[in-house]
Formats: C-alpha cells, structure tokens, sequence
C-alpha cells in the first residue's frame, strides 16, 4: 500500500493542460495583477474542430512512412502521442513521442516552432518543468507571437513557483489569442490567489470559445471543480452532468459524478461510480479514490487489488520518464512512510517553490514530528491566499501538534467552511479534530 499510495496526486486545482524564485511573501499587488488577467472583452476566436485523436494519429503515422523527412508531421504526431497519454493514462505514449519529436528536431533546429512547442508539453506532461521552461522559452524565440508558447512558458513558470512571471505570461497568451486554452488558465491562475468568482467567471468565458462537445465538457469539468472545491455539491453535480450530457467518453465529469455521491454519503453509488471510471480509464488518482472508498466499506481485499494496480503504475510511470516525487511526498507521508515521503519532498523542493510543493514539504514534515519547520512551509503554501481546505487543513493539524489551539481551531475552520467533502481520506479527521476542539467557529 505504502508504494501503492504514492501515486495519486491531490492537486484538487491543477489541471491536465497547465500541471518561487524566492521564499518571500506573495505580493498584493501580484494578486491583484492575477485578478485582472483576461478582463478585457475580446471577439470570439473558434479553433478547429477535434476530430478523432485515434485516427489523426493513424494518418500522422502513415504521412511520416510515406515521407520520412516531413519534420511538420512528425512534430504533430508527437503533440498527438502526449496527448493520447493524458486520454489513455497509459504514460507508455511518451517514449513515443520523444522519438518522433527528436526526429522532427533533427530535420529542423532553426525554426521548429512546433517541436519546440510539443517538447515543451511533453517535459511537462513528465513533470519536468524546468525542461518546459527551457522549451517554450526557445518556441518563444522562433516565433514571439505564437501563443501556445506561452502557454507552455506560463504553465512551467506557474509549477516552477514563479508566480508573478506567469500571470504576465498568460495576460500575453490572452493578448495574443483569447481563446479556451488562454482563458482556463487565466482561470487558474485567479484560483490560485484566492479569487474564486473570477475563476469561475474566466472560464465561463472560456467554455464559450469551446469548438466542440468534447471541449465544452472539459470546461464544464473545470468549472464542477470549482464548484465541489467550495463545497457546493449541486453546482458541482449539475457541471459534472452536463459534461457527462456532451462527452460521455470524457471519464473525468464520471468520476465527478462518483466523488458527488461520496459527498453525500452515498458511498455504494461512489464505488459503482468509481469502478465504472476505473475500468475505463485508470488513472490513478481514480485507482487511488476507489481503493480508499473499498476500506471506508471494510472490502479491504478489494482495496488491496487497487493497490496492486496502483505498483504497476508506478513502475510505468517511472519507466516512462515521468517524476512522481510529488505524488510520493503527499502519499508516503500519510501512508505509512513518513522517511520515504520527507526525502521525497526535500527533493521536490530543491526542483521547485510552488505552493503545492511547499504543502507536500510541510505535510511531510509534520508525519515526521518536526512541526515548527512544517509550520514554516504550510504558511509558504498559503501565501497566495489560494482557497484551499487541504492547504488549511494541513496548516491547522501542525498547529494543532504544536500546542496552538486557537490558531488550530481557526484553521480547521476554515477548511471546514470552504470544503468539508475535500478529500476522501481526510475528510473524516478534519470532523474529528473540530469535534475535539469545540466544533466549528
């Protein structure tokens, strides 16, 4: 279970399409930069329309047979295979995609713009965000009017922990081309400063420039995730059916359906939800759901196959280039490895400062006994003044630990009064801490 469990990421903000410089405070003023990114009203821009990924690869795969040298083709077959690795979570795609992407590089160094763009994608599909810095930095100077370079540059710098530097990235994205890509990321990036309604409202506005059904049901995921990440359930389940209404073979809005259920307490509805999700597409953040919903039923020898699934996925994962430090941090931690999951955290922190990392370190820390430097990350983690029940969760069980009652209780309160159904595991303790403090304030 311990190797099982490192795995599923809880990044309850970060998305598919995005995943500090130094440990000062965030800016006001910053906050207030990300708050007006993408306010401008600009015209419609319709993208084309998705055809079947399966079958673009296919002709992609038959136009490089037949000419070999067409760095173009190969470039886009390689975006296609780092896609078809988010669709399939079979991370087996991306060994693939660095050949062809390599290949297309090879033919063309100078102006390669979409190599560049798709090498970037893949570093950070695999969580190499300094690599996807470095690749959209150079897409950028090919072409300094390109927006998906941008896109790429602001995604490394906002997992980077560069905060101020991405939002100016994704207001030049907007600039350059307002569409749904740019506007779900504006939408993140006010998320991540703590200003929900204008997330909500970015990416509102983002799924109105959504080109097709499978598109406008990924935006309507991201906007049921906001909706159950402040607690609100028939916002949440109304978004999440609708997605399911347009794409039925978009899992994600399916498992949103599932997580809904547990929420209200209809935990054999969130376990035929679950498997129904998992059997399709594995994931294991899904895998990860599931087996904690087997143990909440006592079907611990069910549970005990999800983490046989979740070995084999991380043997994958790491064979396929894809750093899971992160993931190992929040899960070793609270699953039986506090060394394993501290080490791993230390290691995440010396590649990046972002808010996600500095709440794995603090979490790591505290299943460690060593609550005064946890509590010294977990405020690192809270200096966007992102709304998060897990980041105040964490930040309220260490003060807790520490003797600091009244801070604990106000804390735990918050996290309560943001998201009490924030996570399957912890939900339960966070009930009881509360309990043991007097209730909510």
């Amino acid at each position: 279970m311990r190797q099982a469990a490192r795995l599923g990421a809880a990044t309850a903000m970060a998305v598919a399409l995005f995943v500090l410089a130094g440990l000062g405070l965030f800016r006001a003023t910053s906050a207030e930069e990300a708050r007006r990114i993408g306010a401008g009203g600009a015209d419609a821009f319709a993208g084309p329309a998705n055809g079947s990924l399966e079958a673009a690869i296919a002709s992609l795969q038959a136009r490089v047979r037949a000419e070999p040298t067409d760095w173009r083709a190969l470039a886009t077959l390689g975006l296609a295979y780092v896609q078809q690795a988010r669709v399939t979570a079979d991370p087996s795609f991306y060994p693939k995609a660095d050949g062809v992407l390599g290949e297309s590089l090879d033919l063309n160094t100078d102006d390669n713009i979409d190599g560049a763009v798709a090498m970037g994608a893949l570093a950070a599909a695999r969580h190499d965000f300094a690599g996807a810095l470095a690749w959209g930095e150079r897409a950028r100077a090919i072409d300094p009017y390109h927006a998906a370079a941008f896109g790429v540059i602001g995604d490394a710098q906002i997992e980077l922990g560069r905060y101020d530097e991405a939002f100016a990235t994704f207001q030049r994205m907007v600039d350059l081309r307002p569409d749904l890509s740019s506007l779900s990321r504006v939408s993140y990036a006010r998320e991540l400063v703590g200003d929900v309604t204008g997330a909500v409202e970015a990416m509102e506005r983002a799924k109105r420039y959504a080109s097709d059904a499978s598109d406008r049901a990924w935006a309507c995921y991201q906007l049921g995730e906001l909706a159950f990440n402040r607690g609100d359930l028939r916002a949440a389940a109304a978004q999440y059916r609708e997605g399911v209404a347009l794409a039925k073979t978009f899992v994600p809005n399916a498992a949103g359906l599932a997580k809904v259920a547990w929420a209200r307490g209809d935990l054999d509805a969130a376990i035929s939800g679950y498997e129904e999700v998992t059997a399709r597409y594995p994931s294991p953040e899904y895998v990860i759901a599931l087996g904690d919903l087997y143990r909440q039923a006592g079907r611990d020898d069910l549970a005990a196959q999800q983490d046989g699934l979740l070995d084999a996925e991380e043997s994958l994962l790491r064979a396929s280039g894809v750093n899971v430090d992160l993931e190992q941090a929040l899960f070793d931690a609270g699953h039986g490895d506090p060394r394993g999951g501290l080490a791993a955290a230390r290691a995440e922190w010396d590649r990046r400062h972002s808010v996600q990392v500095a709440d794995a370190l603090a979490w790591a820390l505290h299943e460690n006994g060593r609550d005064r430097e946890a509590a010294r990350y977990a405020s690192l983690a809270m200096r966007l003044g992102t709304r998060s029940a897990l980041f105040a969760f964490h930040a309220g069980m260490i003060q807790r630990s520490l003797g600091n009652l009244e801070a604990a209780h106000m804390l735990l309160t918050r996290a309560h009064e943001i998201n009490p159904f924030f996570s399957i595991q912890y939900a339960p303790v966070l009930e009881h801490a509360l309990a043991r403090l007097g209730g909510p304030a």
